[in-house]
C-alpha cells in the first residue's frame, strides 16, 4: 500500500509540472516509476495524450503551458536517455510511447486551430530537441515527420511556421543537393514575409554551398534584428575561407555602414573570429580583403579594430617601425603602410592623448620628406609594352598604392615648425615636377601642398610654378649648324692648313741657311696654327649643345598640369576672382584643353572651366555657350562634367546672367536716341529674346531628364531638383516631369535618382505654399500624361491613383511648417481649396470618362476649410446629376455629407492639424537638418545631394515610402492598403505589416466627421475583438 501512494499519477504530474520552480527531475523520475510499475502501457499512453490536449489547444505563450510542454518532451526523450545508459533493454517501451506521442503529433497537425497546429509543431520541435546528438529513428517516422513539417511550413500563421522551421532543423541533411528541407529553408530565407521566421530559418540552416549565398544575403534584410543575425552565424559558422574576396568585402561595408547601432556592435564580434582565423594577424586579414582595390572597407575595418584595444597597446603593437620611426623602403606593402596610415589618423582623432602617442609614430617633418620623395623618385616609367604586361603593371599599381598612403600620412604631422615645413614644401614641389610621378599621386601631392600653405595668391604662384616646370621643362638640344657657318668654318681650316704648309717649308728653308732664329719663330707658327687647325677639327665634329625650355603636349603631361590647376580651383575662395596668372592658366592650358583629342584631358579641362567660372560671372556668361556645346557632342564622362558645371553655375549666379545680351556698346548707344515707342518695342523684343534663351536653355537641360544614360538622368533630375529647392527655378511642367520619371518603371535600378528625388518632394512641397500650388498646377498635367500613354509605353504600367494620391498628399496644407502656415492665415482658401474647384471641374468636363473614379477619391481625400463649402456644394450637386458611376456617386455623397455639417468643417481641419503635431515638429526639425546639409553643400560646389533617408522621418516621407513601394510595377492593392490608411488618419501614412509581431497603430477617433457607416465598421471590429476574447476565455476552460 505505502508503495502504491508514493506511485505519481499523471494528472499529478501534469499539474505540478505547471507550477514554477518546480524540478521536473523528480517528476520525470516519479512518472517513470509509475510507467515502469503499470503492466497497461496502453492505458497509459491514451491518460498521458488527454491531460496533453489541455495544454495544446492554448495558443498564447503562458508560462505554466510553456512548462507543461517542456516536460512532455523531457519525459518522452527521458526513456531514450535511460535505453542508452542501460543498453537496449527498455527500447521497446521507448518506442511505444515516442511512437504512439508521434502518431498523435502527425494526425494533429494539420487540425482546425491554429493553436493545436502551433503546440503540434512546438512539441515535435522539442522532442528532436531533446534527443542526444547521436539519436536514430525509424526511416519511416522519420519521413512521416518531415512530410508533416513541410506541409506546416506553408501554414498561414507565423508562429507555427516558425515552430515547424525549428521542428526541421535536425533532419536537414546539408550534404544532399536534394534535401528538401533545405531547398524550403532557402525558399522560406527569401520569399517569408514574417521577419520571425527568417531568423528562425538563419539559426537553424546548416551552412554549405548552397545556402551560404543565402545567408549572406540576409545581411541585407529589412529588419534589424535578421541582418544582425545573419552576420552573428556567419562570425559563429562560417570559415572566413568560405567566403570570396568580393563577398567578404561586401559584408564589411554594408555591416560597417549599417543604420542600425546593433548591427555595428555585432560586426566586431564577425572580425574578431576572422582575425583568430588568421591567427591575430591584422595585415593578414587586409591581405585577404584585398586592401589595395578597396581602402574604403579596409579603414573602417581597422577603426573598428582600433576601437577594441586602449591607445597605448596598439602603439605598442606596432612592430614594423625601425628606429628613424620609418618602415624600411624594401619592407613597404600595401597593407603595412596602410595600417600605418590608418593607425596614424585614429590616433590624431583622439585628441592631446592620441598626439602625444603620435609622436611615436612618425618622424619629423623634414626626415618624412626625404623618405618620401627617396621612394617616389625610385617609381618606374612603363613603356607600351610593359603595360600591356599585366605583371608589371600590377606592381605599378601597388607602388602606387604605398605612394598615396605615404601621401596622406603628410595630413597627420605637425607642420607647426618652421624649417620642417619648409623642407616638406620644397620636396613636395620637387616631387611633382618629377617625370616619374604617376597622375595617380598629382591630386593628393596638390591637395597636400595647399593644405600647408593657406594663402590663395602664394598657393596661386606655387601652382603656376609647377605646372610652368612641369609644361615647359629645360632641356639640353644639340644646335644645328647652318650650311654657310660650315662652309666658313672649312674655308678657315684650309685657310690654316696653307699657312701651316708655307710655314714648314719655311721652316726647311731657314734650317738649311741655318737662320734659327727665324726657324725658332717659324716653329712658335707653326704650333700655333696646329692648335687652330685641331680646334677647328673638333668644333666640327661636336654640335652645339644648348640648354632651352621645350614645351611638351602629350596627353600625360597635360593632365598633370590640369588636375594641379584643378585642386587649387577648388581650394580657392570663390570671392578671389580671375587674376592674371588664372586666366593665363585659362588661355594656355584649360581652353585648349577642351579641344584635346583624349577624353581625359577634356574631362579634367571641363572640371576645371566649370570652376573657373564660379569665379566670375561674366567669363561664366561667356563660357556657357562652349560647355553647352561639350553637352551635346562629348562622350559620357565629358557631359556629366559639363552638366554639373551648367548646374553650379546656375545655382551659384540664378538664370538671370545667362539672359541674350543684345547688341555692342555703340549700339546701346543708338538706342538712347530713339523715340520712346521705339524703345518699348525693343524692351519688349528683348524681353522676348531673353525669355526665348532661358526656356531653349531650360529645355535642352530638361531634354537629358529622357536620356538613355542614367548618370546623365540622375545628374540633371538631381540638377532641376537643387535649383527648385533653392528658389532659382519654379516650373510645374518640370515638377510633372519629375514625379513621372520617380515614378518611371525604367528607373527602378536609378537608387540615387529615387532616393534624390524621395527625400526633395516632401522637403520642397512643405517649405512654403507657393511649392504646394506648384504642385497643384502640376496635378493634371501629370496625370493626364499618365492617362494618355500607350500601352507600349512604361508609364501605363504606373498605378494613377498612387499617383494622384502622392500629389495630394503633398499639397495638404496641414503639411506646411508652422512659419508657412502664419504667412497663409490671411488667405480664405487653401491649396486643397482650390484643387478641389478644378478636380469638380475637370469632372464636370467629361462625367463619363475612365479617370473619374480617380478625381473622386481624390476629393475625398483633400483638407478643405469651411470657406470653400458654398461653392464646392454647388458643384457637387452638379456632378451627382450627370456622373452615373455608382462608386463616384458614394465618394461624392460622402464629401457632401462631410460638408454640409458647416460648424464641424472647420473643427475636423483642427483636429488633424493636433493629431499631426507631433509629427510636424519631427518633420521641421529634419527638415531643418536637412536643409542645412543641402546649403553646406551648396557652399562646398559639390555635385551630390546627400540627404539620408533616415534624417527624413516626416509623415510626407514615410508617406512617399509606402506609396512608392510598388508604383512601378502598378500594384493597385499597396496603393489602396496605404491609402485606407491615409484617410483615417490625415497627414500621417503607416505602412502596415503582415507580420505577427508588428503593432498596428488604431485610427484616431473623429466621430464629428467620419460618415455613420465607418462608425459601424468600428463597432463591429470591437465587437469581433469582444467575441475572440470570450472564445479563448472558454478555451482556457
Amino acid at each position: 500500500m505505502g508503495a502504491k501512494k508514493k506511485l505519481l499519477q499523471i494528472k499529478e504530474a501534469f499539474q505540478l509540472a505547471q507550477k514554477p520552480h518546480q524540478n521536473h527531475a523528480k517528476i520525470l523520475a516519479a512518472l517513470k516509476r509509475t510507467y515502469d510499475q503499470l503492466e497497461d502501457k496502453e492505458d497509459f499512453h491514451e491518460k498521458f495524450i488527454h491531460f496533453l490536449k489541455y495544454a495544446m489547444i492554448i495558443y498564447r505563450r503562458e508560462p505554466a503551458v510553456e512548462q507543461v510542454i517542456n516536460f512532455v518532451a523531457k519525459f518522452v526523450t527521458s526513456f531514450y536517455q535511460m535505453q542508452k545508459e542501460d543498453g537496449s533493454e527498455e527500447g521497446e517501451e521507448e518506442n511505444l510511447l515516442m511512437n504512439y506521442v508521434f502518431k498523435f503529433l502527425l494526425e494533429s497537425h494539420n487540425a482546425n486551430s491554429h493553436a493545436v497546429r502551433f503546440r503540434t509543431c512546438q512539441l515535435v520541435n522539442k522532442i528532436l530537441g531533446n534527443m542526444p546528438e547521436n539519436a536514430q529513428i525509424d526511416d519511416d517516422l522519420f519521413d512521416k515527420i518531415n512530410e508533416a513539417m513541410l506541409i506546416r511550413l506553408k501554414d498561414k500563421f507565423s508562429n507555427v511556421r516558425i515552430q515547424a522551421v525549428l521542428a526541421l532543423s535536425r533532419l536537414q541533411d546539408p550534404k544532399d543537393e536534394n534535401c528538401p528541407v533545405v531547398n524550403i529553408y532557402n525558399t522560406l530565407l527569401e520569399n517569408d514575409s514574417n521577419s520571425e521566421v527568417r531568423r528562425a530559418v538563419l539559426s537553424c540552416i546548416a551552412p554549405s554551398a548552397r545556402t551560404l549565398p543565402k545567408i549572406v544575403g540576409r545581411t541585407m534584410d529589412v529588419k534589424e534584428a535578421v541582418r544582425k543575425l545573419a552576420y552573428e552565424v556567419l562570425a559563429e559558422k562560417v570559415h572566413l575561407r568560405a567566403l570570396s574576396i568580393a563577398q567578404r568585402v561586401k559584408l564589411l561595408q554594408q555591416g560597417l555602414n549599417d543604420r542600425s547601432g546593433a548591427v555595428k556592435e555585432v560586426m566586431k564580434k564577425l572580425l574578431q573570429a576572422w582575425l583568430q582565423f588568421t591567427e591575430g594577424d591584422v595585415l593578414e586579414l587586409l591581405h585577404r580583403l584585398d586592401v589595395e582595390n578597396c581602402p574604403e572597407v579596409a579603414i573602417p575595418v581597422l577603426n573598428a579594430m582600433f576601437s577594441l584595444s586602449p591607445l597605448h597597446e596598439l602603439v605598442q603593437n606596432c612592430k614594423h617601425l625601425d628606429s628613424r620611426k620609418l618602415i624600411p623602403l624594401e619592407d613597404l606593402t600595401a597593407e603595412n603602410v596602410l595600417y600605418w596610415r590608418c593607425l596614424c589618423e585614429y590616433l590624431k582623432s583622439k585628441g592631446e592623448q592620441g598626439e602625444d602617442l603620435l609622436e611615436q609614430m612618425l618622424p619629423e617633418p623634414a626626415i618624412y620628406a626625404d623618405y618620401l620623395l627617396s621612394y617616389l623618385q625610385n617609381m618606374p616609367v612603363l613603356t607600351e609594352e610593359q603595360r600591356e604586361d599585366f605583371t608589371c603593371f600590377e606592381k605599378l599599381m601597388t607602388k602606387e598604392f604605398i605612394g598615396q598612403q605615404l601621401i596622406v600620412i603628410i595630413g597627420c604631422m605637425d607642420t607647426t615648425e618652421e624649417g620642417g615645413r619648409k623642407h616638406l614644401l620644397v620636396t613636395l614641389q620637387n616631387i611633382l615636377t618629377l617625370p616619374a610621378t604617376s597622375t595617380a599621386l598629382i591630386s593628393l601631392l596638390v591637395e597636400r601642398l595647399l593644405s600647408i600653405v593657406k594663402d590663395d595668391d602664394r598657393r596661386i604662384q606655387i601652382i603656376a610654378e609647377i605646372i610652368s616646370e612641369v609644361r615647359e621643362p629645360i632641356v639640353t638640344v644639340s644646335q644645328p649648324v647652318d650650311a654657310a657657318e660650315i662652309r666658313k668654318r672649312e674655308l678657315k681650316l684650309a685657310e690654316i692648313k696653307v699657312k701651316l704648309f708655307e710655314a714648314k717649308e719655311a721652316l726647311e728653308e731657314c734650317i738649311t741657311l741655318q737662320d734659327f732664329n727665324r726657324a725658332s719663330v717659324l716653329k712658335e707658327k707653326i704650333t700655333e696654327l696646329e692648335l687652330n687647325k685641331n680646334d677647328l677639327i673638333k668644333e666640327a665634329e661636336q654640335p652645339e649643345i644648348k640648354e632651352m625650355r621645350v614645351e611638351k603636349n602629350d596627353p600625360e603631361t597635360l593632365l598633370k598640369c590640369l588636375m594641379m590647376c584643378y585642386e587649387l580651383l577648388k581650394i580657392m575662395s570663390l570671392s578671389k576672382g580671375i587674376g592674371p596668372t588664372i586666366n593665363e592658366i585659362i588661355e594656355s592650358l584649360i581652353l585648349p584643353g577642351i579641344t584635346n583629342v583624349h577624353p581625359a584631358v577634356r574631362n579634367m579641362a571641363v572640371l576645371c572651366l566649370g570652376c573657373c567660372a564660379l569665379q566670375n560671372k561674366d567669363f561664366a556668361r561667356q563660357q556657357l555657350a562652349l560647355l553647352l556645346q561639350v553637352l551635346q557632342i562629348d562622350n559620357i564622362n565629358v557631359k556629366l562634367s559639363a552638366l554639373k558645371a551648367i548646374f553650379d553655375q546656375l545655382m551659384l549666379f540664378g538664370i538671370e546672367p545667362f539672359k541674350a545680351r543684345r547688341g555692342n556698346d555703340s549700339q546701346s548707344e543708338d538706342a538712347h536716341i530713339r523715340a520712346e515707342n521705339c524703345e518699348e518695342e525693343s524692351e519688349t523684343i528683348e524681353e522676348g529674346e531673353e525669355t526665348a534663351t532661358i526656356h531653349s536653355l531650360l529645355q535642352l537641360l530638361s531634354g537629358f531628364l529622357d536620356s538613355e544614360f542614367s548618370e546623365l538622368r540622375t545628374e540633371t533630375a538631381e540638377g532641376i531638383a537643387k535649383l527648385m529647392f533653392s528658389g532659382r527655378l519654379i516650373s510645374a511642367k518640370l515638377l510633372s516631369r519629375l514625379v513621372l520619371l520617380w515614378y518611371n518603371p525604367v528607373t527602378e535600378e536609378d537608387t540615387r535618382l529615387r532616393h534624390c528625388l524621395g527625400v526633395f518632394f516632401p522637403l520642397f512641397a512643405y517649405a512654403n505654399r507657393s511649392n504646394q500650388e506648384c504642385f497643384e498646377e502640376a496635378y493634371f498635367p501629370t496625370l493626364q500624361t499618365l492617362l494618355n500613354a500607350p500601352a507600349t509605353s512604361p508609364l501605363s504600367e504606373i498605378d494613377i491613383s498612387n499617383v494622384s494620391e502622392l500629389l495630394v498628399d503633398l499639397t495638404r496644407p496641414s503639411g506646411l511648417k508652422p512659419q508657412s502656415k502664419k504667412s497663409q492665415d490671411y488667405q480664405d482658401l487653401t491649396v486643397h481649396d482650390s484643387l478641389a474647384m478644378k478636380i469638380c471641374n475637370e469632372i464636370l468636363m467629361d462625367p463619363t470618362a475612365p479617370d473619374v473614379r480617380i478625381y473622386a477619391k481624390a476629393l475625398n481625400s483633400l483638407e478643405l476649410s469651411s470657406s470653400s463649402t458654398e461653392n464646392l456644394l454647388v458643384l457637387l450637386n452638379e456632378i451627382l446629376e450627370k456622373v452615373k458611376d455608382k462608386l463616384c456617386q458614394r465618394a461624392i455623397e460622402k464629401i457632401k455629407m462631410n460638408l454640409t455639417k458647416d460648424p464641424n468643417v472647420g473643427k475636423d481641419h483642427t483636429e488633424r492639424t493636433e493629431e499631426t503635431g507631433l509629427s510636424e515638429r519631427t518633420q521641421e526639425t529634419d527638415i531643418t537638418l536637412s536643409e542645412i546639409t543641402i546649403q553646406n553643400e551648396e557652399e562646398n560646389n559639390k555635385d551630390v545631394l546627400h540627404i539620408p533617408v533616415n534624417e527624413v522621418k516626416s509623415k510626407a516621407t514615410a508617406k512617399l515610402k509606402s506609396t512608392r513601394n510598388k508604383a512601378g510595377k502598378g500594384q493597385r492593392k499597396a496603393a489602396a492598403e496605404v491609402r485606407s490608411v491615409s484617410r483615417r488618419k490625415t497627414g500621417t501614412t503607416v505602412k502596415c505589416s503582415s507580420e505577427s509581431g508588428d503593432e498596428i497603430p488604431e485610427s484616431v477617433p473623429m466621430s464629428s466627421s467620419r460618415p455613420s457607416r465607418r462608425a459601424k465598421t468600428v463597432a463591429l471590429e470591437k465587437t469581433r475583438m469582444n467575441l475572440s476574447r470570450l472564445l479563448s476565455r472558454e478555451a482556457d476552460q
